[in-house]
């Protein structure tokens, strides 16, 4: 059935084009009830400093966000917490940090439940198991409860309902990381090393990097080694693969701690004199200080303070604006770190890498680099 109403705005648009009068079309919309504000902005792409002078946000619920993880405790997330509490602040919200120490699937999901039982505005969880949150996610939307993934996300072609994902294209870092692995190493044996091998924050990575080998057609051997969820647990997985493979040419991490192993190990063995190669992800501070050392060849950024950051940031839109507003995926990037850009990081204490409490604002110096 037509539209009466709007087949009365499709004839008035086609005679303002006809009559060859487009002042009096503008004044004729000017006039309308209602839209006098709306067409001004439209065409004047201005707003007035009272406008501009008012809170962005009426006052709302101090809504609280849950932030379920994988490892509550590993260092990684600091600058996570730190980007949502700056969004919390910024948007007069709380947030609560929960889940498991190490990796425990049941305990994540335990803390998922808890969450919605006690009724929390927002949920975030890192997808780590293909299928165990597909449940409790859609419970929690039937709650009324909105669900972000941030750092680790649901296979693709899953069924998962979550709303959007917040975090790295894992399989694409890693691939890039084969890539860069190719580069460095001709020939020989070359250890992936994985925190726990089939979690998903972590787990395309290390297949990216696998395919991007393969594709290579070098005669590079390729050995998973799996270290675990602590960092004194990877050191020495780390240094027990080594004494049995003294022949290895490159040891690659696809997660921060063990990433963090690799580069102790090449320092205290002094590997890179040896002619080995290793890298990895993440910019934990012994890390970032071997890199400039010479003892690490790179490692990743991928932003872990805008993960927690933009998780806010979505959540809070998606509520004030009851459900209108996103979500959308958020890609937090992919940044290689190596001997000649390592000393920004190095030289900097901030909260946006989680090497400081301080709340501050960096100034750039020099030009920028892509």
């Amino acid at each position: 059935m037509t539209n009466e109403r709007d087949d009365a705005q499709d004839e008035g648009r086609v005679q303002g084009i006809d009559d060859g009068a487009p002042s009096r079309m503008r004044r004729g919309l000017l006039q309308g009830a209602g839209l006098g504000a709306a067409a001004l902005a439209m065409m004047g792409g201005m707003i007035s400093p009272a406008q501009a002078a008012e809170a962005p946000f009426p006052s709302h619920k101090r809504w609280r966000i849950v932030f379920v993880n994988h490892v509550t405790t590993n260092p990684f997330f600091v600058p996570t917490q730190y980007g949502i509490q700056d969004a919390c602040a910024l948007f007069n919200m709380d947030y609560q940090w929960t889940g498991s120490a190490n990796a425990d699937v049941g305990e994540m999901v335990n803390a998922m439940n808890s969450a919605i039982a006690a009724k929390a505005d927002a949920i975030a969880v890192p997808i780590v198991d293909p299928k165990a949150f597909n449940g409790p996610i859609q419970k929690a939307l039937d709650a009324g409860i909105p669900v972000f993934a941030y750092n680790a996300d649901a296979p693709r072609g899953s069924t998962n309902p979550r709303l959007a994902y917040i975090g790295q294209d894992l399989y694409l870092s890693g691939y890039q990381m084969g890539e860069r692995i190719v580069s460095l190493v001709d020939s020989g044996l070359v250890g992936l090393f994985i925190a726990t091998p089939g979690q998903l924050n972590i787990q395309p990575r290390l297949d990216g990097a696998s395919d991007a080998i393969k594709k290579s057609g070098k005669k590079i051997e390729i050995q998973t080694i799996a270290t675990g969820a602590t960092v004194n647990e990877e050191l020495s997985k780390i240094k027990s693969f080594y004494l049995g493979h003294q022949d290895v040419k490159g040891m690659f991490a696809v997660d921060a701690g063990s990433t963090q192993g690799i580069a102790q190990l090449m320092k205290e063995s002094n590997l890179p004199a040896k002619g080995v190669h290793g890298g990895g992800f993440d910019l934990l501070p012994t890390t970032v200080q071997l890199i400039h050392d010479g003892f690490l060849d790179f490692t990743i950024d991928q932003q872990p303070y805008v993960q927690g950051f933009y998780t806010v940031v979505e959540a809070f839109t998606y509520l004030a604006s009851g459900g209108l507003v996103g979500p959308a995926d958020v890609n937090s990037g992919l940044k290689f770190v190596t001997k000649s850009t390592v000393d920004p990081y190095l030289n900097t204490s901030t909260r946006y890498e989680g090497k400081s409490t301080k709340a501050q604002i960096v100034p750039r110096l020099g030009a920028i680099k892509s």
